[in-house]
């Protein structure tokens, strides 16, 4: 039996879509009459305290989301494989926004609009692509596609992650003692990692600080796609007030939906979007999932198995 427990999704779509996909094989919400102990499977995005209970068969989690750091914290996760959503579609809507952002800090669009604004006529001209560095920090499924989405534009690519990750047309740096390095050259910060304790917080003023001067009129630009936990705020905030930065692009924000008062609203060099770069939509999830389902019955392995010590 799978059951769906969503939270701030149609949870109501996904279940008869889960049922047409995998029929005969029962599909159950909260609510209805079922014994927890049939449960193999639960699906699962933004899970409630009691998500859990009963479920004493449990074979697998499937999580709704690309990234797993706040189902990883809930305090009655079972021990059990849970298994991440890897889509083409995901990967590309991630790749979109991630290329929309990169070009427009690159062309310049603050200063354009601050000319428009003010009927000023000023004919600067941006660098090349060419003259211009891309740093994307995470090197899993969503950064491996957006620097291959990136490379035909003819950017300069840089890429930091835990591990080594070789990547063709990509400087490649890894670990602590590389991020220095990884840093002195990147004009356009890209954040894609997953969120763990070590990369808490980790777009902050010392980062900012070690990003290249000189490259972008106006300083370095910072994109976060990835988590809200990543960035510290307050120090987004001082970095656009005096120069550090020259503009940032959020997706993701500490607290989510962003307070009214947040000063990040007002601040014109900073572009928020809603949480919206990246979207599971249902068709993909639906496929996924069910193939992984019905292959696991069939006593194939799961894929995309979470690594809970490496927090994805």
């Amino acid at each position: 039996m799978l059951l769906l427990h969503l939270s701030d999704v149609d949870e109501a779509s996904w279940a008869r879509a889960f049922a047409e996909k995998l029929a005969p094989y029962p599909v159950v919400r909260r609510g209805d009459d079922f014994d927890p102990a049939d449960v193999r499977y639960i699906f699962v995005w933004k899970p409630g305290p009691d998500a859990f209970n009963g479920l004493t068969n449990l074979a697998a989690i499937f999580s709704l989301g690309a990234g797993v750091d706040a189902l990883l914290r809930h305090p009655r996760l079972p021990d059990v494989p849970v298994v991440r959503f890897v889509d083409a579609d995901l990967s590309q809507r991630m790749s979109d926004y991630v290329v929309a952002h990169v070009t427009m800090h690159h062309r310049q669009y603050s200063r354009f609009r601050a000319d428009q604004k003010a009927h000023r006529w000023s004919q600067f001209y941006p660098p090349s692509a060419q003259q211009t560095n891309v740093g994307i920090m995470g090197m899993g499924v969503l950064g491996q596609d957006a620097v291959q989405r990136l490379r035909p534009l003819g950017f300069g690519l840089r890429s930091w992650s835990r591990t080594p990750r070789p990547i063709e047309g990509v400087t490649g740096f890894s670990g602590d003692a590389e991020f220095d390095t990884f840093l002195a050259k990147t004009d356009i910060l890209v954040n894609l990692l997953p969120l763990t304790p070590q990369t808490a917080g980790i777009l902050n003023a010392e980062t900012f600080a070690k990003l290249r001067r000189g490259g972008l009129e106006g300083g370095p630009v910072i994109i976060n796609a990835a988590r809200g936990g990543h960035q510290k705020e307050a120090d987004i905030v001082r970095a656009l007030a005096d120069g550090v930065l020259g503009a940032a692009s959020l997706d993701v924000f500490e607290v989510e939906p962003l307070p009214k008062d947040s000063p990040l609203w007002d601040i014109e060099n900073c572009y928020i979007t809603p949480h919206v770069a990246a979207i599971s939509s249902e068709a993909s999830g639906v496929a996924y999932f069910s193939r992984i389902l019905v292959d696991h019955e069939a006593g194939k392995p799961l894929v995309n198995v979470v690594d809970r010590g490496r927090g994805y």
